[in-house]
């Protein structure tokens, strides 16, 4: 992987921090959100993200240069089912709030838009 990708990788995990304890912070007092939920959204999202780019994209390089991409596919849907496994477990074993945790989720994607814009500008 390139290194500008990593740095721009790398900065929009800083946004994504950053919003998250800014939501954290603003909104956990007056009890608008589930503290708890919050941070496991921002966690489950964080961890996804760093996995899907920089996890993938190691495994992938390789077979995709010898010809084996069936395998990179495959390991990506592996991926993909042991965290819709974990987010099940998560819903229905430690019962989180869902509004925080979808808030939480969304700083990612609020994360990558900022960064995208800021790279434009």
């Amino acid at each position: 992987m390139e290194t500008a990708a990593k740095k721009t990788i790398l900065r929009i995990e800083l946004w994504h921090v950053a919003m998250l304890l800014a939501l954290l912070v603003t909104l956990s007092p007056g009890k608008f959100v589930e503290p708890r939920g919050l941070l496991a959204g921002g966690l489950f999202m964080g961890i996804n993200f760093l996995l899907l780019c920089f996890g993938v994209g190691w495994v992938m390089t390789p077979l995709a240069s010898r010809g084996k991409v069936k395998v990179g596919v495959g390991l990506l849907v592996l991926k993909s089912v042991i965290f819709l496994a974990l987010l099940a477990t998560l819903f229905f074993r430690v019962q989180l709030d869902a509004i925080s945790f979808a808030l939480g989720f969304s700083t990612l994607l609020l994360a990558i838009l900022v960064e995208s814009l800021r790279t434009r500008l």
